[in-house]
């Protein structure tokens, strides 16, 4: 899941960070912050007013990653599906349910999406 040479570890562990820091990150505190404020105001410190920049942010890094795909990318690190593919996944699958819907003109990232979303692991 992660690789099984230093090569392949590097460029899991750099998608990684870049879904978590970039997408999954923002798109948390969004939903932390707006729709799950009243959840969240008496046991985290919180910035309503910040949600929808975060929500922002997070579109705008799942178009950069839209753009990214676009080179013919079965997963997030060619060819490999890998720990980056299933973080992305769970916090795609998350925001689709919390008002944060997968934007359909991500056609990659859609294409992508699906194509994990039918692997057996996924369906189990």
């Amino acid at each position: 899941m992660i690789g099984t040479t230093p090569e392949e570890r590097a460029e899991c562990r750099m998608w990684t960070r870049r879904v978590d820091l970039n997408i999954a990150e923002p798109l948390a505190n969004g939903y932390r912050f707006g729709e799950a404020l009243k959840f969240f105001e008496k046991r985290i410190p919180v910035a309503p007013e910040a949600s929808p920049g975060l929500k922002m942010i997070a579109a705008n890094r799942i178009k950069w990653l839209d753009d990214q795909m676009g080179d013919g990318r079965d997963y997030i690190c060619g060819k490999r599906f890998t720990l980056a593919d299933m973080l992305l996944y769970c916090w795609l699958d998350f925001g689709n349910q919390v008002g944060q819907p997968l934007d359909q003109s991500n056609a990659n990232i859609v294409a992508w999406f699906n194509r994990v979303g039918a692997r057996p692991s996924v369906k189990a």
